[in-house]
């Protein structure tokens, strides 16, 4: 999962198209007919600019995807200088146009251009200064964090040299506390090089965004959702807090759990849990411990990775299942250029940024994913998560490029996820990956699996950016960096650092999404967004079973209703192309706590007697 705007650092390119466009840091353009000192500007300047900015946008974002693409999958000095070249130039015209679409903010236009200007000026990521060589040193430092973590590796007290992907297979499967130790401390050897280049970032779009009229960079993002800034923050807050009782139920019991497998000298009863034994790099999600944690007799009879080799799934199958959900639900297939052009394994003989990712080369059919498949039953569902991206960005090609995104950010990863709640035992029998459906009994089991990598996740989805914002504003400051980061971990997912961390061991950039500088609440609303887009569905599709029974595999109402959102883009708020799906124009969480009432009623009664809290 991911997504930015930024043209270089992307993964998907959902609206790298924004900020992608040719120019100099001059006051004016000559190849656009606007200005940006002042004049009397009319309705009919705006539509002029928009018209002219639109050639610009479609034309120059081919040739930035294309540099991101290269650089993504073939990681040299040349690639990242060509990257950081077009980050350049998307950069700073889109800073240009942004400014010049700030001209027309007191201007009587039609709602329309309003919202085409309006999102002139909130699409960039990391808004350099109105200087060519400030410009160009953000976009180099862009490049640098993405080449020192697409780079990274560890050599171990062995003397064997590891990749990421190989770092987080043992964190998966490893149950031997030291080892686990060496992992999570061996890849967070690679961030400490990148703090004053982030420090120095920080200050540059902090430097952007207050040119466009924000207080900083974090008021900036918070303010692209449609709603004011701080009520976004608010939203946020409540929604979490509808999840939170689930949530703390969650870690009690996977505590408790944990304390019997390592001791309770290493698992303390009443403390956060160690951050390295909870199966992932980043403790984010911990489905990779369910063995440790897993229900009595919940056990459901299949175990999908197992049962992927049993049916011969390769790279290539896998992506065609989840392809054939979609194509099921009424989509059109993929075309033959996702095939020829995506890349779908790890090449042995070059660098490449693996991280799972979809992009949009062209803003009309030139669709791709990016990924290093694992033959496991996980990476299955990160497929689906994927495709969804593809299938959103050709739904929309149609739109106006300035639209040609999703409602807000946590839609686009919402939907293959939605997908991926509805790859239930009853959708695997269907297509013959297993010969029978569990019984009820078997539910709490795959829900406990399910909340391990959804409900474990929510607090860590909100928490990144938390920490993003206060250093943005200046509350968080680089002394305080790592120290900062782990009080929210241990506030927000009561998880802490398993040893002491150094002040600049800069910890956050361990994680792809702080280098890259992807916004992150996108994961967090995505994570409440596709229960409640799923919840809906099924009540579209007529479903009678239970909502985490349900699935949409082959329905074409459901998928006529999912196609009607997908094919708006961005040209109505959110909160209408909510309205479509779920009938309210306010997120709603209470959707998770449908989905895992059974779960919650068995957590509730094994945690009875336990200290919990953190």
């Amino acid at each position: 999962m991911k997504s930015t705007l930024k043209l270089t650092t992307t993964a998907i390119l959902v609206a790298a198209s924004l900020s992608a466009c040719n120019g100099d840091n001059t006051t004016k353009n000559e190849s656009n007919p606007i200005s940006v000192v002042d004049q009397a500007l009319t309705a009919q300047d705006a539509e002029k600019f928009l018209i002219q900015t639109e050639k610009e946008l479609v034309k120059l974002n081919l040739e930035g995807s294309r540099a991101a693409w290269i650089n993504a999958n073939f990681i040299t000095e040349d690639t990242s200088s060509l990257a950081a070249e077009a980050d350049q130039k998307s950069t700073e015209a889109g800073v240009r146009f942004a400014m010049q679409a700030a001209k027309f903010d007191k201007v009587n236009v039609s709602d329309d251009q309003r919202r085409k200007l309006n999102i002139l000026k909130q699409s960039l990521v990391m808004p350099a200064p109105q200087n060519s060589e400030k410009s160009a040193e953000l976009a180099q430092i862009g490049a640098e964090l993405n080449s020192i973590y697409g780079k990274g590796k560890y050599t171990t007290e062995a003397g064997k040299t590891l990749s990421l992907g190989e770092m987080t297979a043992t964190m998966a499967t490893s149950r031997n506390y030291d080892e686990l130790l060496e992992m999570w401390q061996g890849w967070r050897t690679i961030s400490p090089d990148m703090k004053p280049l982030y420090i120095r970032q920080a200050e540059l779009a902090n430097e952007g965004a207050q040119g466009l009229g924000y207080a900083d960079l974090g008021t900036m993002w918070r303010s692209n959702y449609d709603m004011p800034a701080d009520e976004f923050a608010k939203e946020l807050d409540r929604l979490w807090g509808q999840v939170k009782p689930l949530y703390d139920d969650l870690h009690c019991y996977v505590r408790s759990e944990l304390g019997k497998t390592y001791g309770e000298d290493k698992v303390p009863q009443d403390q956060p849990i160690p951050a390295h034994l909870l199966g992932n790099m980043w403790a984010q999600s911990w489905g990779n411990i369910y063995d440790l944690v897993a229900p009595e007799d919940a056990d459901p009879g299949y175990n999908l990775t197992e049962q992927l080799a049993k049916n011969d799934y390769d790279e290539i199958k896998m992506v065609k299942g989840a392809e054939s959900f979609f194509t099921s639900l009424g989509f059109d297939a993929l075309p033959e250029t996702f095939w020829q052009r995506s890349l779908f394994t790890k090449p042995e003989d070059r660098d490449v940024a693996c991280h799972a990712s979809a992009w949009d080369l062209d803003s009309k059919d030139d669709i791709r994913i990016k990924m290093c498949i694992q033959k496991t039953g996980e990476d299955f569902s990160v497929i689906h998560h994927e495709l969804g991206h593809n299938f959103y960005q050709r739904a929309y090609k149609n739109q106006p490029v300035y639209y040609q995104n999703s409602a807000n950010d946590g839609f686009h990863e919402a939907i293959g996820d939605t997908i991926a709640l509805s790859v239930t035992p009853k959708y695997l029998k269907e297509i013959g990956l297993i010969d029978t459906i569990p019984d009820e009994s078997k539910d709490i089991g795959l829900l406990m699996k399910m909340a391990l990598d959804k409900i474990a996740f929510i607090p860590f989805g909100l928490m990144v950016d938390q920490w993003r914002w206060k250093v943005y504003s200046g509350e968080i400051t680089a002394e305080n960096y790592n120290s900062a980061w782990w009080e929210l971990r241990e506030k927000y997912q009561g998880v802490t650092a398993p040893v002491e961390r150094s002040v600049d061991a800069f910890d956050p950039g361990a994680k792809y999404h702080v280098p890259a500088g992807v916004p992150y609440s996108r994961y967090f609303l995505a994570h409440i967004q596709q229960f409640e887009f799923h919840r809906a569905l099924c009540e579209i599709s007529g479903n009678t079973d239970p909502i985490h029974r349900c699935s949409i595999y082959n329905n074409k109402d459901a998928g006529d209703a999912l196609n009607t959102v997908l094919e708006m883009g961005s040209s109505q708020p959110w909160q209408e192309a909510y309205k479509v799906l779920t009938g309210s124009g306010q997120m709603d969480a209470t959707a998770i706590i449908d989905y895992f009432e059974p779960l919650h009623t068995w957590l509730k009664d094994k945690n009875q007697g336990k200290q919990c809290g953190f």
